[in-house]
């Protein structure tokens, strides 16, 4: 008697998981406000049925599609930056957490699509701003246990003031991809900027 119930739940999980991928490829090739539920439906190979079961609107949909994928980035970034010990080799981290913020240009469409949502929807914004405030303590959080062992540039004043440049500089290099599409040349230069910014020269053995 427990198996149908089972059985049901793994169903809508795999039907939900569907949707949201569907929706993926039809915003990223649309945009946000382009595209019907009828052509997620479509691409998804289910009926308007199936979406209403899962989502009760188009909005709740783009919402939980931008919160699954920033959720799976923040909590990336934070592994990634995890797997130094109390020193921070910043170039190794910076490696790491650039292969995991520069995904692709798909991504990056319908994440700018949201952001521009969210600037006319204050309850989309906060979503928005608390996904941000997830990377960045992710960032303020390494950079605070590797205080005392690594020294940050001094006009950043504190890992607060770290975090929320390195997100700006991901912001800046990421504009950029989605207008040249050149994936290698935005992660060589968000490499060269973040090493830059959390690398304090006074401290370089060529300044001892």
């Amino acid at each position: 008697m427990s198996e149908t119930p089972r059985r049901v739940t793994r169903r809508r999980v795999a039907t939900r998981a569907r949707l949201l991928d569907a929706a993926f490829q039809v915003f990223a090739a649309k945009g946000f406000g382009r595209v019907s539920i009828e052509e997620i439906c479509e691409a998804a190979g289910y009926s308007r049925g199936a979406f209403y079961s899962n989502f009760a609107t188009l909005d709740e949909l783009f919402f939980a599609l931008y919160q699954e994928r920033a959720d799976l980035i923040a909590d990336q970034v934070a592994d990634a930056l995890a797997q130094d010990g109390p020193d921070l080799d910043v170039p190794a981290s910076v490696d790491r957490v650039t292969e995991v913020l520069l995904l692709d240009v798909d991504w990056l469409l319908v994440k700018t699509d949201f952001l521009v949502h969210a600037a006319r929807d204050p309850a989309v914004a906060r979503a928005l701003l608390d996904h941000r405030a997830r990377l960045r303590e992710a960032v303020a959080d390494r950079l605070l246990r590797a205080r005392g062992h690594t020294a940050l540039p001094a006009v950043l004043r504190d890992v607060d003031g770290a975090a929320h440049a390195v997100v700006a500089a991901y912001d800046g290099v990421t504009t950029q991809l989605l207008l040249d599409k050149d994936v290698e040349a935005a992660r060589a230069w968000l490499k060269q900027l973040l090493t830059a910014l959390l690398t304090d020269a006074s401290t370089s053995p060529s300044s001892i």
